[in-house]
């Protein structure tokens, strides 16, 4: 296998079919490699740059790179993997959520190579006789065969028609861009084929190779990455955030960001001790978003708090707005946790300090002096008193 291809297969799934794969690269064609992403939230993680990471290795040999905004198909939410049905999305939400894509997607990618392509250009103009048109592509049948379709199916949970849209819509994407190369999570398997036969039935002779990429895992080792899990790491994430997040993860986890997210020679990674390779890591990829100085200065500030068990000079203050509150209410009110349970299971752990101190139970708290509230590891305020 050449240098070119062992790029393009680091870390996929799956190719469909390889050996289009390998003919399409050795044609010298400018190929069409297209990306689809529905904004149906306005960050990007690291987990949707696994994929992205690929385009850019396609990018870098000089192929053509179309990233594709769902703008149109987000009304719908991709049905892959879901149990029920998506909340229809407004027009306002998707707009907010467009607003952030570009601007992180270009972390990543060359602005000026890129093509960005919202799919509302053809939906809005495709009338209801293309509609249909489209539709009659596939059957009821086909539908059902999916794994996520066949259980809900089976389990008598609703399946709204629009949702049975979805793929025919993904897959006109291909047909309206003619793409020649199409990327996607794994779980998007099924989507992408059916771009490949729907190309074929819009008379498109060489339809598009599929390449597939795993889903990462969030820092807890187990769920995909996701803002739901709270697992992800977030593209505009400080400097500080995503390198401690990093360092948070599982040396197992460790070897896989590595091959996901980076073109580092995984045979010398293994020979580092993992500490210094997660270190290492988690540098390469702070810097990616945030330059050399955003690393060098997020590997001192780690350093500060971890090694050498000190609290940070630089911390958000969060001023009281009681003379006394309850500690669990604190801890939500200043944005340190998501609820009171949440809390109170942080204490039972060990997890909130108050000037260093552990707290195992919940307690008034009198402020009338400045202290330092601290959650986990990673996390730090510093609380005010009240002006009076």
């Amino acid at each position: 296998m050449n240098n070119t291809l062992k790029k393009i297969v680091r870390g996929t799934s799956e190719v469909i079919p390889a050996e289009e794969l390998k003919k399409k690269l050795a044609s010298g064609k400018k190929l069409k490699i297209k990306l689809g992403i529905d904004p149906t939230a306005p960050n990007l993680h690291l987990g949707h740059s696994v994929i992205i990471n690929k385009l850019k290795v396609f990018q870098d040999m000089g192929h053509q790179i179309i990233f594709l905004i769902g703008d149109f198909t987000a009304k719908i939410g991709d049905p892959s993997g879901r149990s029920e049905i998506r909340p229809v999305m407004t027009d306002e939400q998707i707009k907010v959520n467009i607003k952030t894509y570009a601007d992180q997607v270009f972390k990543i990618l060359e602005e000026e190579k890129t093509e960005v392509i919202y799919n509302s250009k053809w939906f809005n103009k495709i009338g209801i006789d293309g509609f249909l048109n489209l539709t009659s592509k596939s059957t009821v049948a086909q539908m059902l065969a999916r794994d996520d379709f066949a259980k809900r199916y089976k389990e008598d949970k609703p399946i709204s028609i629009v949702e049975f849209l979805y793929p025919l819509l993904q897959a006109y994407d291909s047909v309206a861009l003619n793409a020649d190369i199409e990327l996607g999570g794994n779980d998007q398997k099924f989507n992408l084929l059916l771009g490949r036969e729907i190309q074929k039935d819009y008379g498109i002779k060489e339809a598009q190779v599929v390449i597939t990429m795993p889903i990462l895992e969030g820092t807890d080792g187990v769920k995909k990455m996701s803002k739901s899990y709270n697992n992800y790491i977030a593209l505009n994430d400080s400097p500080k955030d995503m390198f401690g997040k990093i360092m948070s993860i599982s040396d197992t986890l460790m070897y896989r960001y590595y091959e996901l997210l980076t073109q580092v020679n995984l045979n010398a990674v293994k020979s580092m001790h993992p500490k210094d390779a997660k270190t290492e890591l988690a540098r390469e990829i702070v810097e990616k978003y945030h330059g050399k100085l955003g690393a060098i200065k997020a590997k001192e500030e780690f350093d500060k708090i971890f090694s050498t068990r000190n609290i940070p000079d630089n911390m958000e203050e969060y001023r009281m707005q009681k003379i006394k509150m309850r500690l669990s209410d604190l801890l939500v009110e200043s944005g340190m946790v998501s609820s009171k349970n949440k809390a109170r299971c942080l204490m039972e752990q060990g997890g909130i300090r108050i000037n260093s101190q552990k707290l195992l139970e919940d307690h008034i708290v009198d402020c009338k002096k400045k202290f330092t509230l601290q959650v986990g590891k990673r996390k730090f305020k510093r609380i005010v008193p009240r002006r009076f």
